[in-house]
C-alpha cells in the first residue's frame, strides 16, 4: 500500500510539473504572401525558437537584433532554428518586409495577420518568445525582452540538446 501511494505521489507531482505542450498548428503567410502551416517549420528533430513580434515594438525588434548576433552560433552548436512571427494587421504587414531587409535577419519570418496562433498560445503582449524541442513540445516561454535574455534562452536551448 504504501509503495502504492508514493508511486501515485511520484506520479503527480511529476505530471503536475510537467510543462511540454505540443504547439498549435496554424496557417501563416510568408513575406510573399505563400500560406504555410507553422507545423512545416517544427518538430523535425531540432529546437525550434519562436519569437513573436510587431513593426510598432521596439523591445520586439532589440531581441531580434540580440538574437541576430548570435543566431549563427546557436545554428552551429544546437542546430536550432528560428521563426520571428509578426502579428502585424494587414495595414502594418506592409513595413515588415522592409524592416527584415534593413536588420538582415537571417531566420524566417512569417505573419499571423488574424492572430489566430497568438490566440491559440493565449499571450497578449509581444514580443512573447517559446522554445521547443525536437518533437514540437514548448519546453520554455518568456515574456517581454531586457538585454541578456538572450543568453537565459541559450541556457534553455543548451539544456534539451
Amino acid at each position: 500500500m504504501k509503495t502504492q501511494l508514493i508511486a501515485l505521489l511520484s506520479f503527480v507531482v511529476l505530471t503536475a510539473f510537467t510543462t511540454d505542450k505540443k504547439f498549435p498548428a496554424a496557417s501563416l503567410k510568408t513575406l510573399d504572401g505563400k500560406t504555410v502551416n507553422v507545423q512545416d517549420y517544427i518538430g523535425k528533430g531540432k529546437p525550434v525558437i519562436v519569437s513573436f513580434w510587431a513593426s510598432w515594438c521596439s523591445p520586439c525588434k532589440r531581441e531580434l537584433d540580440a538574437m541576430t548576433e548570435i543566431f549563427p552560433e546557436w545554428q552551429a552548436n544546437y542546430g536550432v532554428e528560428l521563426l520571428a512571427i509578426t502579428i502585424d494587421d494587414s495595414r502594418g504587414l506592409a513595413k515588415v518586409p522592409g524592416i527584415v531587409s534593413s536588420k538582415a535577419w537571417p531566420f524566417t519570418v512569417l505573419a499571423d495577420t488574424n492572430q489566430e496562433l497568438q490566440q491559440a498560445l493565449g499571450f497578449q503582449t509581444v514580443p512573447e518568445t517559446f522554445l521547443l524541442d525536437g518533437e514540437g513540445n514548448i519546453v520554455y516561454t518568456h515574456s517581454g525582452y531586457n538585454a541578456g535574455d538572450e543568453f537565459e534562452l541559450e541556457e534553455k536551448i543548451k539544456a534539451i540538446k
